[in-house]
Order: structure tokens, then sequence, then C-alpha cells
């Protein structure tokens, strides 16, 4: 099934998406609903971002080639985590699928996209195995953690270097009944590959996170947990558009822009 949150004709909700049509849902994802009589055409409604999250988990480095190549470009030895730990972002950095990533005129040249698998909680999960995980996920989706690495570098938090406006496009829809471990990403700049990637070559994949995260934190329904990139990312200026496959859900594409 493939969940959408849709603007359409004055109308904001939840969709069910079906070939080129989206049909009205009346509900959530995340408890009751059911399908109504209200259907439009896919090309005629407008995507919003699919969850605005109560809690916006995301992991730092959980991709060993990923690390590897970040170490060297600064010229340092490799760090691989030891065990499942993660951050937070921001909603307000929240953007949607074809909508624009705004660099600030006081942003470096070395802004940078990472494509990243996103889990999206349907159930609250509170102290959960690892083997029961998974099935506290509604589904899946697909998100662009962009971040400024001069700021990244020198700031004491990523406050701005991970958080500020238009800086985490998600979307397109959520798509149930995937196994992240058939997965692949496919990163495309200005419409030439950049990046491929087993999806599910992470050093701790997500049935772990989420049974560490959850021993300490209770997630909740329409939560989101960002599970990190792998690859060597590219610098994006304005004019640049940034599409992000994985395969099962689709392409979240976004376009940059220059703050005005």
């Amino acid at each position: 099934m493939i969940w959408c949150r849709f603007r359409a004709d004055d109308e904001t909700g939840f969709g069910i998406v079906e070939g080129d049509r989206v049909i009205a849902v009346d509900g959530t994802p995340f408890g009751d609903y059911r399908q109504t009589a209200r259907t439009f055409r896919l090309e005629d409604v407008k995507l919003l971002v699919p969850v605005i999250p109560g809690t916006f988990y995301c992991v730092g480095v959980n991709y060993a080639d990923h690390i590897t190549k970040m170490a060297a470009l600064r010229g340092t030895k490799p760090v691989f985590p030891a065990r499942p730990d993660i951050g937070y972002r921001a909603n307000n950095a929240l953007i949607a699928h074809d909508e624009a990533i705004v660099k600030p005129k006081d942003a470096g040249d070395e802004l940078q996209y990472e494509g990243e698998l996103v889990a999206v909680f349907g159930k609250r999960a509170h102290n959960v195995t690892r083997e029961a995980a998974l099935d506290y996920v509604l589904g899946w989706t697909i998100g662009n953690d962009v971040s400024e690495r001069n700021w990244q570098a020198g700031d004491r938090t990523l406050w701005r270097a991970k958080n500020a406006d238009t800086f985490k496009p998600m979307g397109p829809w959520i798509v149930t009944g995937l196994d992240p471990r058939r997965m692949q990403t496919t990163i495309r700049l200005n419409g030439k590959e950049t990046d491929r990637f087993a999806t599910g070559n992470m050093i701790f994949d997500t049935a772990a996170y989420i049974s560490e995260v959850s021993k300490y934190c209770t997630i909740e329904p329409g939560d989101v947990m960002w599970m990190g990139t792998d690859g060597l990312p590219q610098n994006i200026q304005p004019g640049d558009v940034v599409e992000i496959e994985i395969s099962g859900i689709g392409v979240l594409r976004n376009r940059v822009v220059a703050e005005v």
C-alpha cells in the first residue's frame, strides 16, 4: 500500500495511491481510517511531506564506505560506531517532494546531499526486541539529509548544519510491506548518477536501531527514523536538481535555489 499526504481542491489529508489516482481517506494511517468516494488524479494533487513526526530520529554514521571516504577527505582515520546511537533533527527543516532546497546566503560551497532510507512508525514501541522491531514500522519513505559541512565542522552542534529551513526533504510517500535488505539506493545530480549502493548494507540495521532506541525512548506512531547514507556525497549549488531513488519506494526530487 502507498500512503500519501496531499492537498487538492482546498482539501488536505491522507490518501492511498492506486495507479494514477489518489483516494482520499478519513482518518490517518496511524489509527482508524476509511476510504472515501473522493478521488483525484495523482498529477492534480500537491504531495506534502508524508508525515509530520512527533520525534524526528536520525542515524549519523551507519555505512562503512561512507565513513571511510569522509575520513579520507578530512585526512583522518575512519572511526566506526561501536553500538547503535542516534541523534535528532528538526521539523522546521522538512520539505516535500518537488519543493526547493534553499541555500542560505552565508552557506559555503560544501553544501551536500545525503540520500537516506526512512522508517515511518505505525505503532508505539517501547523496549522491543530486535526480532520484533520491524513489526512497529508502518512503512518506508526517502529522506535527503542536506548538510552544510563548514557549519558542521565549526559549530558546537548541528543546529544549522543539518536543521536549517528546507534542509530535510522527505517523500514522496510511505510504502508498506517492503524489505530494506532488498532495496537499492541511487542518487542522481542533474540527471547523472553519482552514487548507487545496497540500502540494507548498514553497520547496524533498522531493527537494531529500533530495539536500542526503544530501551530509552518510547517511539510513537508517526515518528520517523532516518537510517544514514553511503558513498561520498557531492556538493550542490543553486540550479542543481537532486534525485534520490530507492527501489520499491520511488524518487524524491528537489531543486536547489539561492536564498533571496
